[in-house]
């Protein structure tokens, strides 16, 4: 068994080696402040968090970094509510265990919860993927944008969501073959995803339609700055078997929190606006006020 590389926030657990559940690589913080810094700085495999009073618990149910960066979570306290440890569950917790778990118990907890995790993250992959482009599919998307919303109802910033969608797969299929237009469609989104922060996520959402989730805007003016970055990076030729191969596209941009806090809502405008921006042999963006009315400054070519 691989070591596992545990984040000790707190009381350390001790006797973890010779508890018969592989080799534990732990490293000890104070405060959930320094967790997160260390999991910025490296990744970790688990989370262990002694909570030593009531104090300490709303920390932990308040703390953003608990469901989106850490695989297992098991904690050491008496926890007096039952509706306490169902709370911290729903945030993601794999176990909770009582102060002082024998050393057995406690590597049990950690080894078993990150195997279970990562056992759902490769079923979840194996559907939430698309197959073509190895993008995020629909279903990821909406599960990627529901979790940052939530996250935005603790820590409020503006954020943005682009659909994006490319003419031109059907003339490739007709004149080059179905290999060929798969072949392009990757190509698109390798130029996307090469147009974006790590933070960023694109995502296919249909035969001839992509989305860009901006997480973190510092104005909605970004987004467009965005929009023209990427339509710029699709307009030059793709080289398929030799040959220059052009496609049309239009992005909508739909932003939140003014277009709307649902992620499904977000992702409906944004597709629409995409849908009615122009694309033949030309491109352009259109945001929500807009309604791909007025065509972007790119558009008189």
């Amino acid at each position: 068994m691989n070591p596992l590389r545990v984040i000790v926030v707190g009381a350390q657990p001790t006797g973890l080696e010779t508890a018969g559940w592989g080799d534990f690589q732990l490293r000890s913080c104070g405060d959930l402040d320094t967790a997160a810094a260390l999991l910025q700085q490296s990744p970790a495999d688990a989370l262990w968090v002694a909570l030593p009073d009531a104090a300490a618990l709303q920390a932990l149910l308040n703390w953003s970094s608990l469901s989106s960066t850490v695989l297992d979570c098991a904690l050491v306290a008496g926890l007096a509510r039952p509706e306490d440890g169902l709370a911290l569950v729903r945030r993601g917790v794999q176990d909770l265990l009582p102060l002082g778990a024998p050393a057995g118990e406690v590597a049990r907890a950690l080894r078993l919860g990150v195997e279970r995790q990562r056992i759902q993250h490769a079923e979840r992959g194996a559907w939430t993927t698309d197959v073509a482009t190895g993008l995020p599919n629909h279903a990821q998307l909406i599960e990627h944008v529901s979790h940052l919303l939530a996250l935005r109802e603790r820590e409020p910033a503006p954020m943005a969501l682009l659909a994006v969608r490319v003419e031109g797969f059907a003339t490739v299929q007709a004149r080059l073959g179905g290999e060929s237009a798969h072949v392009l469609r990757r190509k698109v989104a390798v130029r996307l995803r090469a147009g974006l922060r790590a933070s960023d996520v694109v995502a296919s959402i249909g035969p001839d339609s992509f989305a860009v989730l901006l997480a973190w805007i510092d104005a909605p003016g970004d987004a467009r700055k965005v929009a023209d970055k990427l339509i710029a990076a699709l307009q030059r030729p793709f080289s398929l078997q030799g040959e220059a191969v052009a496609v049309g596209v239009a992005l909508g941009i739909s932003l939140s929190p003014e277009d709307g806090k649902d992620a499904h809502e977000l992702l409906r405008r944004s597709v629409a606006l995409a849908a009615a921006a122009p694309a033949l042999g030309r491109a352009g963006y259109a945001n929500f006020s807009e309604r791909g009315a007025v065509p972007a400054a790119n558009d008189e070519e």
